[in-house]
């Protein structure tokens, strides 16, 4: 109690996030996708005034529909972490990701920096073994696709 009661006095506690927080056009997908993955935390302008986006999740299973080409006006960084603590390097499944024109297979954890106006995805999550955790981040404080 005396803990909660310290908690609710700290002027700084809005800048910790501890709950899910969807912008509403995310929130309406959030049923197909919570059918193979799982959103842990999503950070931006809406939720933390300011803030730029992040947004994590959990890959649970395959996913047969795929992320499409895109660009952003952007840099954006992309990542893909195993979960067996005795070996963090070994991804626990398979992501198909493409940059451009080229086709990636992924089975180790990684980060994949996307420079400005680099078309990337198709992403297809081929295998899991054990639950991938995804990031997914950009200095701006909204995320936005170009086609």
């Amino acid at each position: 109690m005396e803990e909660e009661v310290k908690m609710a006095s700290l002027k700084y506690k809005r800048y910790i996030l501890t709950e899910l927080k969807l912008p509403e056009e995310i929130r309406e997908k959030e049923a197909h996708y919570n059918r193979w993955a799982g959103h842990l935390l999503w950070l931006d302008d809406h939720v933390i005034e300011g803030a730029p986006f992040v947004n994590t999740a959990w890959y649970f299973k395959p996913e047969p529909d795929v992320v499409l080409a895109h660009t952003h006006d952007f840099d954006e960084i992309v990542g893909f972490f195993g979960s067996d603590s005795r070996n963090p390097h070994d991804l626990g499944g398979e992501i198909e990701f493409w940059l451009e024109d080229e086709k990636y297979i992924l089975k180790n954890s990684c980060l994949i920096f996307i420079p400005k106006g680099m078309k990337h995805c198709p992403e297809r999550v081929l295998k899991v073994e054990r639950p991938i955790f995804h990031v997914s981040l950009a200095n701006v404080v909204q995320y936005s696709k170009n086609r």
